[in-house]
This record gives C-alpha cells, structure tokens and sequence, in this order.
C-alpha cells in the first residue's frame, strides 16, 4: 500500500474505485495532471510505478468498481502522457484489451471507451496491437448489451479511421485473422466483417483483391443470411471486387473458381444466381488460367441451365455457350477426358435441358478432337447407349447424333446396332415408343442401307423368335412408310433388274422370314409378285392368327397410300402383271368376309379393267365378270413384261429363298406348339388334381351320385378339344 500511496495520492486513490462515476472521472483528471507534472519532470520511473499500481490494484482486482477506476485511470495516464505515450503502451493497451472480456458489462463499456481514449491519442502507434483489438472488437460486435455494442462501434470506427491513414498496417497478418472468422453465422459479426473487408478495400495502398480468394467464399456465405441488410452487404461488396477483377490485369482466377463453383450449386437462389454470374465473367476473361479449371466450370453450368430461377438459366446458357466457343487444344492443358465425365454424369440429371446441354458437349468434343474422345469411348459408350432410353425424344435424337458420329469406325457401328437391337429385346415397350424413332434417324445420320443390312444380319441369328417377328415386322413397317427410306424403297423396286436391289433384297430376305407379312410386304416392294403369291400359298392354318390378320389388315390399309401408287397402277394392265393379280386375290381370300380390310380390297380389285393385252399387242376387252382363273390362264412364256422380268431374276433364286422362309418358318411353327402343348399340360395336370380332391370329399360324403358326375367330368376335362372342319361363311377359325 505504501507503493501505492507513494505513486498515487491517497484520494486519487481512493476516489478511483469510488462506485460514483463523477468521483472516479474527477480522479482521473486529477491523475491525468499528476502524469502531466512527472513528464516535466522526467521521472519516468515514477511514471511506470503508476501505471503497475493501477493494473495491479486497479484492473486485475476483483471488485467491478475497482476495475472501471483503472481502466479510466490508464486512459487518463495516456492522456497526460501525450507524446511520450507510445513507449508506455505495452504496459497501458493489454490490461485494457483483456478487460472486453469482462463478465461485468459496465467493466466492458468502459474499456471500450479507454480505448478509445487512448487511441486518440496514440494514433498510429497503436498499430502494434491492431490482431489483438480486431479479435476483441469481433467479440464485441456481438456483445450482448446495447450499450457496449454502441461503445464498440464508436471504437470500431476510430480504428478504421486509424488504420486507413497508417503506412504500417500489415495486410498479410490481417487476413489470417479475417479468414478465420468469415463463416460466424452471428449477424453483427458478419456486419462488421464486411464492414471492414469493405473499408479495407478502399484503401488504395490496400491490395484486398490479392487476397480475395481467401475471404470470398465468406462473403458468398453471407448472400444466403436470413437479414436483407447483411445480404445487401456482401453483394454490394462482392459487385465491388468483380468491377475490380474486369479492371485488373492480373487476377488469381483458378483459386476463386473452385469456390464459385461450389457455390453455383447452393441451396440459396441468389447465391446461384451471384456465382453463375462471377463464373460468367472468369469464362470471358479468365483464358488461359481457366484451361484446367473447364470440367470443373462445366459440372457448374449444366445443372444451372434446369434451374427453377429464369435469370439462372439465362446467364448460365450464355456461359455455357462462351465456354463451349474457347479454341483450346488438349496441349494447351485442355482436360478432354474430364469434360467428357462431367458430361457423362450430367446424362443421369432429372432435368432435359442439362442433358441435352451435356451431349451438344459431347457431339462438339467428337467433331473437335475425336481422337481424344475414342480414346475416352469406353468410359461413356455404355451410359450413351443407355440414353437411347431416355424419356424424351430430344435427347433421344442427340444421343443418336453422337453415335452416328462414333459409328463413323465399323467397330462402335456394329456394337450400337447389337446394343439397339438387345434393347429392343429386353424393353418391347421400348420398340414400340421409339422404336420407328431411333432407327428412322440412324438412317438419315448413316447409311439406310447400311443400318437395314446389319440389323437383318443381327436378327437373322437370333434365338428368340418371338422378338425377332416383332422386330422384323417393326422394321418392315418403318420401310415401307418412312419418308427417310423412300431411296431404299427405290432400290428395292429394282431388285429384279440390278444388282445392288437384287443384293440388298436377298439380304433382307433371310430375317424378314421371321414374319410372313413382311416376307410379303418385301416382295411387293421389289415387284417380286410371283414369289408373293408362292408365299402366301406355302401358308398352312397355323400361320393365320390373329397377329398375322393384323399385320395383314396394315398392308392392305398401306397399298392404299401414296408408297404403293406404282403397285395400283400395275393393276391397269392386269395381262402383264397376273401375278399381282393372284398375290392380292390370294390375300384377299386369307381375310375374313366381315373384316374392313377385306372390304377395301374387294372395292380394289372391283376397279379391275376387265381387258388384257393379247399377243400381238391389240387391246382385247372380256366381259366385266371375267373370272380371275381367266387371268391366271394366260401363257406364262408369253410377250407380258412381267414374265419377263421373274424369269430373269439377276441371279435371285426364288427356290433357295422359298425352303429358307419354310424352313424359318417351321422353327416359329415348333415353338408356338410347343408353347401350347406346356400350356395344355400344365392346365391338365391343375385340374386333374383338382379333380382328385374333390372325388375325395365326394367320397367322405358317400354321395355316389355326385362322384359319377365328378368322374364324367374328369373325362370331359381330360378330352382334348375337338376342331370342327367347317367355318361359317367368311370366317376363319383360328
């Protein structure tokens, strides 16, 4: 005590714990003149017994009233200091830090204010401590009293001030501490770290923009708060930066691009939003420090242009565009593999527009550097295929664009044929929604003919014959009426007078047996009309059901359409094409008499002209009823163009065609009895059992009138069923 009193007067002493502010402000003045005195005259030693006294029995002492005297009584002493303050301020400044941390808010709200006395005075000098009051000032943003808040942003603002006019402050030591901090989610926090990020800033001598990347995903954090004013914040100074980084000639564009686009990905709309934005601008002036950083870029973009948001969508297409226009070789670090990834995963997004996005990219990597991607192919072939399936007919039709430009090598042709056609086997649903879709287009990206050998070579060898009619009947149909195939059906026409029809038929020939409709539809098309009609006779009483009267009603519906003009017109000179006559007779004997298409058939071959030309090549007319065995009278060896024709063939054997189609189509015939005969016996047995039982109950029951009756009916079930020879007029018993 009696160092005590003999740095400081008793009452100074006395009244600077007093619990009335007036007696405590009136020892600090009082003190303040006493340091003033000793700085005359040059005791410092004196100097530094005070300031010990009152952090030791004033700061560090236990009582709050005690506390707050010595907080005004150092500030007082660095009043009175003046000048001669700095080399007292280790000793002043950490006292007054430690106490923002004081459980006492009163003792809080006064250190603020020493503080900011002392820093008044200090100015620049208190640089030194800058880390340790930022942390404080940090806390204290946040504090939990209003008035402390208030006395903290008034010492906030001073050390800004301060700071801004200081040659010394130390950027690089600053940041760690900023960085640290930028992801508190306490709203005052985050004001007053945007706060000075922004003061900081605009500070010319201040380069905040080398050191974004440390801090810019902070403030993209703070676009997503819950306050408009914080949200409002972090833009304006996120806009500030951006403006900077478009005037900047040297940017870290590579760091602050792994950020943005994690944050293109958020949950927030406006952070989306903010973040496809910065990455459009990086992609238009980031060049070649961007190179590496493209797959990352692109995995950003693609889902952005599904987003729900409108201006996300736009800004992210515009991107997706620029990004997709940089002339950038694989030597120049250009990723080809990892774009392609990123594109083959955003093939599986639930969204359309992605997915078409990311096979433009593909399509645009084939045609720029196909061979990088071939060397890629085995990573993404097997997801393209799948895409073949996909819901929407768009990216169905860019999936086939990218495979016809790799089916452009024989190898990946043959694999996406097999792969279509195992497809198609494994999903019916499949062949029929996209079925005309997929191989419609594949004719018009490659080669028709091309597309049609290989299938017909695929299904000529597949074991299950079920699929390969369905297929066959499919393929015939897309043949006959897709405008695509119509140079198709032009050579098919001629297969009876060139080579290359005669090639193309006998090759479609040996998988189109498959279906006895399509053999005929075949035919008709390469005006084969003698082989039509041999075929149709060939046909015994299980090839007509019900799938074959339907695929019959569709070809007579089709020689009514504008594909078979040329067929009708042969029917004007029936001498020269007797049989067609008999083909189309014979077809229409196969319909039922009730059916529409036996109708339009009939109507059909009512128009008739009843003439034929005669030998010498006069018109000769027979009666309107002339019967058709009249037509089919006529000498075969005579001058009708027709005959002609079939007995040249260009090498066609019909024969060998003929036994090839019988012998497909005794494997169809086997098939489908024994499909029956497992049906019949697996129905038998069932109700033999059934019967058993309840020739058991009878039994129990002693009812013997009823176990006759179930004996009768075990013969009844076990009788196979009878077929009548006879058919009503016009119907056919299937």
């Amino acid at each position: 005590m009696s160092d005590a009193l003999s740095a400081i007067p008793a009452a100074v002493h006395r009244n600077l714990s007093d619990k009335l502010y007036e007696k405590r402000k009136n020892a600090a003045l009082d003190l303040e003149n006493a340091v003033k005195a000793l700085i005359t005259s040059g005791d410092h030693d004196k100097i530094s017994k005070v300031i010990d006294v009152l952090i030791k029995d004033f700061a560090k002492s236990p009582q709050a009233n005690h506390r707050k005297g010595g907080l005004i009584g150092l500030a007082a002493v660095t009043v009175g200091l003046a000048s001669e303050a700095a080399q007292y301020l280790e000793q002043i400044v950490p006292p007054v830090i430690k106490a923002f941390g004081d459980q006492d808010s009163r003792v809080r709200y006064y250190a603020c204010e020493a503080l900011y006395n002392i820093a008044k005075v200090v100015r620049g000098e208190f640089i030194f401590f800058f880390n340790d009051i930022f942390d404080a000032l940090c806390k204290l943003s946040a504090d939990s009293d209003a008035n402390v808040q208030s006395a903290a942003h008034l010492l906030d603002r001073l050390v800004k001030d301060i700071v801004t006019e200081s040659d010394q402050f130390s950027i690089e030591e600053f940041i760690p501490l900023l960085k640290e901090r930028m992801n508190v989610l306490n709203p005052y926090v985050r004001q007053f770290l945007v706060g000075w990020i922004t003061v900081l800033d605009s500070v010319p001598d201040i380069d905040m923009l080398g050191f974004l990347p440390d801090f810019l995903d902070g403030l993209f954090n703070m676009l997503s708060d819950s306050s408009h004013e914080i949200r409002q914040q972090a833009d304006s100074a996120l806009s500030e930066f951006l403006q900077e980084i478009k005037n900047s000639p040297s940017v870290d564009y590579g760091r602050m691009a792994e950020i943005l686009v994690q944050r293109a990905s958020s949950p927030d709309e406006f952070t989306r939003l903010t973040a496809i934005t910065w990455i459009n601008e990086f992609v238009k002036l980031g060049g070649d420090q961007l190179v590496r950083y493209y797959a990352d870029i692109l995995g950003a973009i693609l889902p952005c242009i599904s987003d729900k948001e409108e201006k996300i969508r736009v800004v992210a297409r515009e991107t997706n565009e620029e990004l997709r226009s940089i002339h950038v070789e694989p030597s120049d670090g250009f990723d080809v593999g990892a774009i392609l990834s990123v594109a083959r995963r955003q093939l599986s997004s639930d969204h359309e527009a992605t997915r078409i996005e990311a096979l433009n990219w593909i399509s645009t990597l084939l045609n720029k550097h196909r061979t990088e991607v071939l060397c890629f192919l085995n990573d993404i072939f097997d997801t393209l295929l799948k895409a073949l399936s996909d819901s929407s007919d768009d990216v169905v039709l860019l999936v086939l664009e990218v495979h016809a430009g790799v089916a452009k090598d024989p190898q990946y042709f043959r694999q996406l044929i097999v792969f279509l056609v195992h497809n198609f086997r494994a999903d019916n649903s499949l062949l029929e929604r996209r079925g005309a879709l997929i191989v419609r287009r594949l004719c018009v990206l490659l080669d028709a003919e091309r597309v049609y050998r290989e299938l017909s070579t695929i299904l000529e060898g597949e074991d299950n014959l079920d699929f390969a009619s369905t297929m066959v009947q499919a393929l015939n149909l897309i043949l006959i009426t897709s405008p695509e195939l119509s140079k198709l059906r032009d050579l098919l026409k001629g297969s009876l007078v060139n080579r290359e029809g005669k090639e193309l038929f006998v090759a479609l020939y040996a998988s189109w047996c498959h279906s006895p409709m399509a053999i005929i539809s075949l035919c008709l098309l390469a005006q084969a009309y003698q082989h039509a009609s041999v075929v149709i006779q060939s046909l015994v009483e299980e090839d007509i059901n019900v799938k074959f009267l339907v695929q019959l009603d569709k070809l007579i519906r089709l020689l009514e359409t504008p594909i078979f003009t040329y067929l009708r017109l042969q029917l004007l000179e029936p001498g020269r094409y007797t049989w067609l006559l008999k083909t189309l007779y014979g077809l229409l004997m196969l319909l039922p008499q009730q059916s529409a298409a036996f109708k339009i058939l009939r109507t059909r071959l009512k128009t008739v002209p009843a003439y034929s030309f005669s030998g010498g090549g006069q018109i000769s007319r027979a009666s309107s009823g002339v019967p058709f065995s009249q037509y089919m009278h006529q000498r075969e060896d005579g001058n009708a163009e027709e005959n002609n024709i079939n007995n040249s063939h260009q090498g066609i054997n019909f024969a060998a065609r003929l036994q090839q189609f019988e012998n497909v189509q005794n494997q169809h015939r086997g098939q489908a009895r024994n499909k029956v005969n497992y049906s019949y016996s697996t129905s038998s047995s069932s109700a033999s059992k059934e019967v058993r039982r309840s020739e058991e109950q009878q039994q129990q029951q002693q009812h013997k009138p009823q176990a006759s009756s179930a004996s009768s009916s075990v013969v009844d079930i076990n009788r196979p069923p009878s077929r009548s020879p006879r058919k009503g007029p016009g119907q056919l018993q299937l």
